[in-house]
């Protein structure tokens, strides 16, 4: 993987996550998930929010849209980020267990702020914020739903596939391409690109090695969205 440049570990940054917070247990990596935040508001509101869950409830890294990557604890280790229903393995017909592919993943959050409608001549996220239009991903048709909230609901679009979505940022993908390319040699995970990994995927609930999303374990999520510039980074990682 000559074409991906090396992570810079010196320039990730290292947060007082305290290890009460996710299992401090060494366990074989299989899967990669790629998250978004759905927050859009920096990486410190994920964080803080992590800290006051007891669930343990947390991804390995952060990476926010200036590219800078910020590490909760040791992709070694592991915490719950998946948070799979077991009606899921049922409809799937996978035996499998949301611990165990916890246990054997490891979890990339994106900060961004997910799904977006278009309202009063702006597009705004689930809270209401703007968002500018050269950072929108049109879809059509629309990709999955979008979550509840206030403000969605105040517009009657409760459960509406979303046709719009935050981009990542091109800092983003290449601090996560860097990321992917350094894990997935170290824990030798397979880079082949998996084009099922945008619904949900019998193969990921299986726990088939690989690069994976959050919507391909649970088909209420949005996360990653199929960007354009995100496939064109994962294919190339595959090369």
């Amino acid at each position: 993987m000559n074409h991906i440049a090396p992570i810079d570990l010196s320039a990730i940054i290292k947060l007082q996550f305290p290890e009460s917070q996710y299992y401090k247990l060494v366990t074989p990596k299989r899967q990669i998930v790629l998250h978004h935040t759905a927050s859009g508001r920096g990486v410190d509101g994920d964080f803080t929010h992590w800290l006051t869950d007891p669930a343990r409830i947390a991804t390995s890294v952060i990476i926010g849209t200036d590219g800078k990557i910020y590490s909760l604890f040791d992709s070694k280790y592991w915490g719950h980020h998946l948070g799979i229903p077991e009606k899921q393995f049922l409809e799937s017909k996978v035996k499998n267990s949301n611990l165990s592919l916890n246990q054997q993943s490891i979890g990339i959050e994106l900060d961004n702020w997910g799904p977006l409608v278009f309202y009063q001549q702006q597009y705004r996220s689930y809270t209401g914020a703007r968002v500018t239009v050269d950072q929108v991903e049109e879809y059509f048709p629309a990709f999955k739903r979008i979550p509840n909230s206030p403000f969605f609901d105040s517009l009657g679009l409760p459960e509406r596939g979303a046709f719009f979505y935050q981009k990542y940022t091109q800092e983003q993908l290449v601090s996560l391409s860097q990321l992917l390319n350094m894990w997935t040699t170290a824990y030798e995970i397979p880079r082949t690109y998996n084009p099922d990994m945008w619904n949900v995927s019998k193969r990921a609930l299986s726990g088939e090695p690989g690069i994976w999303t959050h919507v391909s374990y649970r088909k209420d999520k949005a996360d990653c969205h199929p960007q354009t510039g995100l496939i064109e980074m994962l294919k190339q990682l595959s090369e």
